[in-house]
């Protein structure tokens, strides 16, 4: 997966009319329009970088004409000390783009840090850490990007490219059969072809999920590490298998070592710390 860039271009445009919007008055008030400048991107945090690649296009929006040469790669493992990149071209533009670039880039390797711990934690088992839509509005896209960088997998981008039954669901419609057979009556109606993923709370959901058709996926909401294997062995290879609810960092790789296939994590993306980056500034 990669950044579309026309999602990116949309995001670029209210970014800068959030921070530029009439002008950058610094700039223009104490700057000749024509200086030439070079800058290096100082990482200052031990870490997974992420968010090189979006740098680039970002800078390119802003201004075609600035060059960027790349030093560390997206997914590395960097330390105080390290440049990812030097960008070099008008001063200005530069400028403009050097706090995007940051809050982009530092909140984009915190991600990747994190989801790199925890898939660190399921080398040698079958399981793959998924991220969940517990993100920032607007900018899931380069969220789950760097979910993908620091080694996790995505899930489900939004309500629309999955049909994903939660317990809510469930209850408002009256019990697991019912929730299924109108969420494939209604894929069959409206010409759909989404697969269909539901959450179970116990081993009964669980049974009535197996006694019916139509099913991609289940998800084991809140199971122990040792209910996990269980169901799994009950699930028999007839579905695909996730594990979610209160996973931790110590817990996950009990829950991979059960034989589930996915374990969802909210915390990859809801409450991560930036890594620290800044972009060092000289005269050409």
């Amino acid at each position: 997966m990669a950044v579309e860039l026309s999602k990116l271009e949309q995001f670029v445009a209210l970014a800068l009319q959030e921070d530029v919007g009439n002008g950058d008055y610094t700039s223009l008030s104490t700057i000749q329009e024509n200086v030439l400048g070079e800058a290096k991107l100082l990482v200052k945090d031990t870490g997974i970088l992420a968010g090189v690649e979006v740098a680039k296009d970002i800078f390119h929006i802003i201004d075609p004409n600035l060059t960027i040469d790349v030093t560390l790669e997206d997914g590395v493992e960097v330390k105080v000390g390290d440049i990812a990149f030097f960008v070099q071209g008008n001063v200005h533009s530069i400028l403009k783009a050097e706090r995007l670039v940051l809050n982009v880039m530092q909140r984009m390797s915190g991600i990747a840090t994190r989801t790199n711990l925890y898939a660190k934690e399921l080398v040698g088992t079958r399981s793959k850490v998924l991220d969940t839509r517990k993100t920032t509005p607007l900018l899931r896209f380069l969220e789950k990007e760097a979910v993908r960088i620091g080694g996790g997998a995505n899930h489900r981008f939004g309500l629309y490219d999955m049909i994903l039954i939660k317990d809510n669901h469930v209850d408002y419609a009256g019990g697991i059969s019912n929730a299924l057979a109108r969420a494939q009556t209604y894929l069959t109606t409206n010409g759909l072809s989404l697969p269909i993923e539901i959450e179970v709370r116990s081993f009964h959901e669980l049974e009535e999920v197996l006694s019916n058709e139509g099913v991609d996926r289940v998800m084991f909401d809140n199971f122990t590490p040792e209910d996990v294997e269980k169901a799994v062995q009950l699930v028999n290879g007839r579905l695909v298998t996730e594990a979610s609810g209160g996973i931790t960092l110590e817990t996950i790789r009990n829950y991979a070592l059960a034989g589930v296939d996915y374990i969802s994590v909210g915390a990859l993306t809801h409450s991560v710390k930036s890594l620290d980056l800044s972009l060092k500034a000289k005269i050409v």
